[in-house]
């Protein structure tokens, strides 16, 4: 004993003993191969897509909760399709048997160890996870990751084809409450600067317009589009140059008067580094697809952030269960400026109960536990599936 004495305990600082219940284990793991039709073709400048080509995931466990997921694969960006991924998603599902899904730091390393790339089925176990744990803590995932509810207005992607058809698109996109228009570019000078003319022809000066070449142009090009869309007020180009040539990307921006987004360019934190080290661009647009999920997105937002940069939360294809993952993620983090969770516009059909919704262009989240959001079960009985 010391000379003070005794060591005396605040018993109702420390409350009452913890009561440590058996950890949650992992019994099975559903892949569903779920393909929903698009309203039209969505043409950017590298793909087309006629069909959204999912992948949704189920983590069951011996608690009777389960987390929900979603891989939406854009082969031409990030290397996988549907096939791939329910092939990789089998065996990631084999890591995950008999472990417990609340640890997810450990169970994602474990998984991203294994498959170094396939990011877009990777970052559907991410969130599977995500949602899990929200579901048993009783709580949103957005308040789990510390964030509150906060308005998120998406823009409405209009993609590439014929001027007139473009600028129509765009004026019933405006008409249905939508204020921020992304365009989609990167075909050739001539046609690129008249969907932008044309666009803001039909919609008047008041909506916010954005652009996106998708790597679609060289340095020539994108400056000489740059420079003369400009004046009809766009807010940024995402991604004027193949997402491999930092040096072109950084040209492009050196000489842009419209700020440059990265895109293709950055998958995860090792990326945002990379580009932002070489002042390469004036934002970063993130998507769970791309960088494997929530754990690693919140890693590259803090580099955006730490380097005096802003964010866009972005997406691929994916239906009301994979937006709304990206949702709970940007209401949970101040680093995000700019949303891009459109794409459930674009799907000829909604197979998702819950999770968030359209009020015109605000994305709506609720305090539902996890994500909220699940696939109904009568879509789900048409979907193939692999158990694990």
């Amino acid at each position: 004993m010391n000379a003070a004495g005794p060591r005396k305990v605040d018993r109702q600082a420390s409350g009452p003993p913890v009561r440590y219940n058996p950890p949650m284990r992992i019994t099975s793991v559903d892949l569903f191969k779920a393909d929903i039709p698009l309203k039209d073709p969505f043409r950017i400048a590298v793909m087309e897509m006629r069909c959204a080509h999912s992948v949704f995931v189920r983590i069951n466990t011996d608690s009777g909760l389960c987390g929900w997921g979603e891989s939406s694969p854009f082969w031409k960006l990030c290397g996988e399709t549907q096939a791939i991924d329910l092939a990789a998603g089998a065996d990631l599902a084999r890591f995950l048997r008999d472990r417990n899904p609340l640890e997810i730091e450990d169970r994602m390393a474990e998984l991203d160890g294994f498959l170094k790339h396939n990011s877009q089925i990777r970052a559907a176990f991410d969130i599977a996870l995500h949602d899990l744990l929200g579901r048993a803590a009783g709580l949103p995932v957005y308040r789990l990751l510390g964030g509150s509810p906060k308005p998120l207005r998406t823009c409405l992607t209009i993609a590439i084809g014929e001027a007139q058809a473009m600028a129509d698109k765009a004026a019933a996109a405006v008409q249905r409450g939508f204020g921020i228009i992304k365009i989609k570019l990167g075909t050739n000078v001539r046609d690129d600067i008249r969907r932008v003319e044309t666009i803001r022809a039909a919609i008047g000066p008041g909506p916010v317009l954005r652009v996106d070449a998708n790597q679609g142009w060289d340095v020539p090009s994108a400056t000489a589009v740059l420079g003369a869309i400009q004046p009809l007020g766009v807010e940024y180009c995402e991604q004027p140059v193949p997402y491999w040539n930092l040096q072109a990307l950084k040209a492009v921006r050196d000489r842009s008067p419209v700020p440059i987004v990265a895109d293709e360019a950055v998958f995860d934190h090792h990326d945002a580094f990379k580009v932002l080290s070489a002042d390469a661009a004036d934002y970063v647009n993130l998507k769970l697809s791309k960088s494997g999920g929530i754990r690693t997105a919140q890693k590259a937002a803090a580099v955006v952030d730490a380097a005096g940069k802003a964010c866009m939360i972005g997406c691929m294809m994916e239906s009301r269960l994979g937006l709304t993952a990206a949702a709970h993620l940007a209401a949970a983090m101040n680093h995000f400026r700019f949303f891009d969770l459109d794409s459930a516009q674009l799907l000829a059909a909604d197979p998702i109960v819950g999770g968030m919704r359209y009020d015109k262009d605000q994305v709506v989240l609720d305090e539902s536990p996890g994500l909220g959001a699940q696939p109904d079960l009568a879509f789900l009985e048409k979907c193939e599936r692999i158990t694990v």
